[in-house]
């Protein structure tokens, strides 16, 4: 596979997959690890431990993006838990795959003792590699190293049942799967695409839900101009003919239309902080989680053509990184 497809296939996939394990967490343990889900205490609540984990991990082998979370949650037993999580979406073989989930794993070790669970998710396309334990052995010195692993490439035999599940994350895997399967194909991406929309609105979610659920779809399954356009006219039709309505790809064209209509006039009113909380609204209708900087970073933004541009933007980028960019380069 050429190189730069690839690092574009990781963009792709890494950010929607942050986004929706920390939005649906619960949910992505009771469908990838539903032994340990049941030993939770929920009532309790969870903990994201981002900066702990940056801490602990920042020097360590590989600076490649990828997915890892670090998660403080509470067993029925009463027992304090770290969960290190890591998502790998490459779509290569990594030799020292299983070393580096060893050094990341003592790390945290050294730092917070033996409450600490290290599991991986394996988005890759390579089926026969499943990379889950580490080990070295050397005139009598061994150490082996397990961890539980999830290859989503495993769930393409069990389609059926994923159709039939009311879990968040067997509409990701749908999803994920697809996206690996159509990246060459752009016309048979938007034919699942379609699909797998008319799924989503079709299901039990509330509408919240299939927002989010929407987005991951959105995000991952990303077409050419003239497609995507195609894909939001279909979108419009099937709204129009169920009579719903949902934020959605739409956006595109809805926010634009709706929201960017609207603010649109205080910026030729001159009106800066109108302009400003027009791309910031859109910001959050579309990325739930707007980081503090980016925000003091727009509200610093005093040019109305700039904040204009930003608000488009703001409704076409598919990811905060990518928005982030545009705004740095003022």
């Amino acid at each position: 596979m050429p190189t730069t497809p690839k690092k574009e296939k990781n963009l792709e996939f890494d950010s929607p997959w942050k986004d929706i394990l920390e939005h649906y967490f619960e949910a992505f343990l009771q469908f990838f690890f539903p032994a340990l889900h049941t030993q939770v205490d929920w009532t309790r609540g969870y903990e994201f431990l981002d900066k702990e984990l940056q801490k602990v991990v920042r020097e360590a082998v590989t600076q490649s993006r990828r997915v890892d979370k670090l998660i403080k949650l509470w067993l029925k037993s009463q027992e304090e838990v770290l969960l290190y999580i890591h998502v790998e979406i490459q779509g290569q073989v990594e030799a020292n795959f299983a070393q580096r989930m060893f050094i990341y794993h003592y790390r945290l070790y050294d730092r917070y003792g033996a409450q600490v669970m290290s599991l991986a998710i394996l988005g890759d396309e390579k089926a026969a590699w499943q990379p889950h334990r580490y080990h070295y052995e050397k005139f009598g010195c061994e150490l082996a190293f397990q961890f539980p692993i999830v290859k989503l490439l495993d769930y393409k035999e069990q389609w059926a049942e994923l159709e039939r599940s009311s879990n968040p994350f067997a509409h990701v895997v749908r999803v994920h799967l697809k996206g690996l399967e159509t990246q060459k194909n752009p016309q048979q991406r938007l034919d699942w695409k379609v699909k797998l929309y008319q799924s989503l609105c079709e299901s039990h979610y509330r509408k919240p839900e299939i927002l989010e659920l929407f987005r991951f779809l959105d995000w991952v399954l990303v077409l050419p101009e003239h497609l995507t356009l195609e894909f939001d006219r279909f979108v419009q039709q099937y709204e129009e003919a169920k009579q719903v309505r949902y934020v959605t790809s739409i956006e595109r064209l809805g926010i634009q239309r709706g929201i960017q209509q609207g603010i649109q006039q205080g910026i030729q009113q001159g009106i800066l902080q109108n302009a400003r909380e027009a791309v910031m609204k859109v910001l959050q209708v579309r990325f739930p989680q707007v980081p503090e900087r980016l925000v003091n970073q727009i509200n610093q933004v005093e040019d109305q053509e700039k904040l204009s541009q930003l608000l488009k933007v703001a409704v076409l980028s598919q990811s905060l990184a990518e928005f982030e960019q545009h705004l740095s380069s003022r």
